[in-house]
């Protein structure tokens, strides 16, 4: 009988800080199966290599190459590894755990008698039981263990250390995957195998309650053995009659199956033996899922098999990335160039079923290696070129462990707690400083506060970090603090910044333009004004009150120059005049568009015969709607200044970043009057003049009036509601504007025609046209 016990299997590549990989499982021992009742005959094992499970230890090897290549990382050490197998055994996996801890082949617990290694970190391994198996000697040295492989038992999860990390995601998530699957294609007669262990309990227990409560029913639920080590027939018999009855006592037609790859390995075996032995209760028509522990994975003893029984097969399959330059590494590998690497003669040999040495042992071999042979001529269920899942997560675990020594490496606190101030060596670290110097968890780093974990100890908590417009400045605070109103939080809210002044300035480009466009409106309405004046004995200025027209050119042009007094940073001054001035001028404003429109009324009215509004004719009531209205606005206007006037001010809280230099309203009910005011005379203006648009087009301003005051009322509605939404120099900008637009409407359409007919169509302009307008 062959050593059950053999030299392990390894692969090393010395660095300044090691990484060990126990890879589960290249080497797979198997017992020859005889049919023979006789218990003295001698049985043997014989290895043979899941090719495809090689993989995961190139995955390690390209991803230190990755990381030693980067200088971003560890610029002043290099990742080494040691890579054992587990043999898929529990003596050798606590074997092959001290050989990572101690030297190799002799052990000596708790000394070192070997060179110095640096072991930081163990990954691995593919099965749950391996991985437990390797804590339970890793945990005693404080070692962080990476797992790539599935885990189950949340018991069994929950008694590990606090360096027990888990590369793959909780398996309620595939669990709701699989209902949904089942629901799609309205699968709901289906039968599950699970392997017989704790992670196969789990499974059905977290499963099953789901099930019913979609409505699926199970045909059956069988639990199967994971490996097939048999001593005499009768049990393998009892196996093979066991898995096979329910493909003949069950109508249904998809199976759900669960367990590891080997696991997979081990039921692929079985259904090809019972295939031969009860060939009458298999059926090729049957559905497969899959789950994501699984990794379809044969050896080259079931290399000429037959598994027609799995074509179609659904897997649910574990994340993973096309890794760029991974495939290149893997089409470069030959076993004539790589050293230190126990795994590559056994693994080339049995992926190409040739030999480089006695073909007596182990398999069958059909020729001899050139070491030429490419690794994409193999198929997929013997070797991969695209990473799997499974690898993915070994690489993963890989950058994982470099990032953490790097950023620990660039503490400053690590290098002063360590050597005084000066910089520390990776000689100096120990595994278990790349995890919590025994604690519940490590300190909150100023920006984050603690908050108590539920159900833990008072010095058990999460760190989170600071909401908005606080920060923590200190470690393990209890809770932020805001900032002074005149500062703001950093960008990793662990200190306070001052805030700028905001105002809208002459100078910015903003200022620049909106004083640039007052100006240019200024200029217009002067030269309108003065066009007025040099053509005042015209007819078209004397048809519609020449005093009302001067005063209300007057009245836009100082509209004008008031939106000025909203630029640049407010003073006392600007803030007591510049509201009450725009309100005034504006309100006789609209009280000379008033009043036109009311002359034009009353002027038509009293044509005709026996009319009583012959005594209303003339300039007294246009002046005394001008004078009553603004009189009013003026009156409202003092009452504000004299009891609570604008004044300047500073908004602390409205922008984050800035305080907002601003005016004051003082009574903002004073001030929203004063505006309700304003807009009430708008709307009579407009009233008006919509009644007015369709008399005769002699005496006639309402139609450019009726444009003019929608443009104007447009204009206000729309500011009152952005104004209680905007802060800061957005709100100084919308009131300038609103200025602007609406005096330039009033310009526009109410002398902009006149300017026509009276500068380039004076032929328009003469008083036989008016007479013959009247007939």
């Amino acid at each position: 009988m062959k050593d059950p016990l053999p030299v392990p299997h390894e692969w090393y590549q010395p660095g300044d800080v090691l990484v060990g990989e126990i890879v589960s499982h290249i080497f797979y021992y198997l017992h020859e199966i005889t049919f023979s009742r006789d218990p003295a005959q001698e049985l043997y094992r014989d290895p043979y290599v899941v090719t495809k499970f090689y993989q995961h230890a190139l995955a390690l090897v390209f991803a230190v190459k990755e990381t030693n290549d980067n200088p971003k990382i560890l610029s002043n050490a290099t990742l080494g590894f040691h890579i054992y197998d587990s043999y898929y055994d529990m003596r050798m996996t606590y074997r092959t755990t001290l050989d990572l801890l101690y030297k190799v082949h002799r052990y000596f617990p708790n000394y070192g008698c070997d060179s110095h290694k640096d072991l930081m970190t163990v990954i691995g391994g593919l099965t749950s039981d391996i991985s437990f198996h390797m804590s339970d000697l890793l945990t005693l040295y404080k070692i962080p263990q990476l797992t790539y492989g599935s885990f189950a038992p949340e018991e069994r999860n929950a008694k590990q250390s606090p360096s027990f990390y888990r590369m793959v995601p909780d398996e309620a998530h595939q669990n709701m995957g699989l209902i949904q699957l089942l629901l799609h294609f309205r699968w709901t007669w289906v039968g599950l195998f699970a392997v017989a262990d704790d992670s196969g309990e789990h499974f059905l227990k977290g499963l099953e309650p789901l099930i019913s409560q979609n409505g699926i029913c199970l045909a059956f639920s069988h639990r199967f053995p994971k490996q097939y080590h048999w001593d005499y027939v009768d049990p393998v018999t009892d196996v093979l009659l066991d898995i096979y009855l329910p493909f003949r006592d069950s109508k249904a037609n998809t199976f759900m199956f669960y367990g590891e790859s080997m696991a997979l390995i081990a039921f692929t075996t079985y259904m090809y033996l019972g295939r031969n032995v009860f060939p009458e209760m298999v059926s090729l028509r049957k559905i497969w899922i899959m789950t994501a522990q699984v990794d379809f994975a044969l050896t080259g003893l079931h290399r000429a098999w037959d598994f027609q029984f799995f074509h179609g097969t659904i897997f649910f399959a574990i994340h993973s990335n096309q890794v760029l330059g991974f495939q290149s590494f893997l089409q470069d590998i030959k076993p004539y160039c790589e050293q230190g690497n126990g795994f590559l003669k056994e693994f080339w040999e049995q992926a190409f079923d040739c030999s480089y040495s006695n073909p007596q042992e182990g398999i069958m071999i059909n020729g001899t290696c050139t070491g030429e042979e490419k690794l994409e001529n193999l198929p997929r269920n013997l070797f991969e070129l695209q990473m799997t899942g499974h690898s993915y997560s070994i690489y993963n675990a890989v950058y994982a462990v470099a990032h953490t020594l790097h950023a620990m490496f660039s503490s400053r606190s690590y290098l002063r707690s360590r050597h005084g101030g000066q910089g520390g060596g990776y000689q100096d670290l120990q595994p278990w400083q790349t995890r919590s110097i025994s604690v519940c968890n490590d300190y909150c780093h100023p920006g984050y506060h603690k908050k108590k974990k539920e159900g833990a100890p008072f010095c058990c908590y999460d760190c989170l970090p600071c909401p908005e417009g606080k920060i923590s400045e200190q470690r393990d605070m209890d809770d932020c603090i805001p900032c002074p109103s005149d500062q703001y939080p950093t960008k990793e809210r662990d200190g306070c910044i001052p805030k700028t002044m905001s105002f809208l300035s002459f100078e910015e480009p903003l200022g620049t333009t909106m004083a640039s466009v007052a100006v240019s409106f200024v200029l217009m309405t002067t030269v309108v004004l003065g066009i007025f004046i040099k053509h005042k004995d015209t007819p078209i200025v004397k048809a519609n009150n020449r005093d009302i027209t001067y005063i209300l050119l007057i009245a836009l042009l100082l509209c004008f120059l008031s939106s000025l007094l909203f630029l640049g940073q407010p003073s006392k001054a600007t803030c007591y005049f510049r509201q009450s001035a725009f309100s005034i001028i504006f309100s006789i404003a609209v009280s000379c568009v008033l009043a036109k429109t009311i002359t034009v009324m009353v002027a038509f009215m009293a044509t005709k015969p026996g009319s009583r509004m012959r005594k209303w004719m003339g300039k007294r009531l246009a002046n005394s709607v001008v004078l009553s209205c603004s009189l009013i606005q003026v009156g409202i206007s003092v009452v504000w200044l004299t009891t609570s006037p604008p004044f300047p001010d500073f908004d602390l809280l409205s922008l984050a970043e800035e305080i907002v230099l601003q005016c004051n309203e003082g009574s903002v009910v004073m001030f929203y009057t004063v505006l309700g005011y304003m807009g009430l005379l708008s709307l009579i203006s407009l009233f008006v003049a919509f009644q007015a648009r369709k008399l005769p087009d002699t005496f006639n301003e309402a139609k450019f009036i009726t444009f003019s005051m929608l443009i104007f009322c447009s204009v206000w509605l729309c500011f009152i509601p952005t104004y209680l939404g905007t802060k800061g120099k957005p709100t100084v900008a919308l009131e300038i504007f609103s200025i602007l637009f609406s005096s330039a409407g009033l310009l526009g359409c109410i002398f902009f025609p006149k300017c026509y007919r009276i500068v380039l169509r004076p032929d328009l302009n003469r008083r036989e046209d008016l007479i013959r307008g009247k007939k």
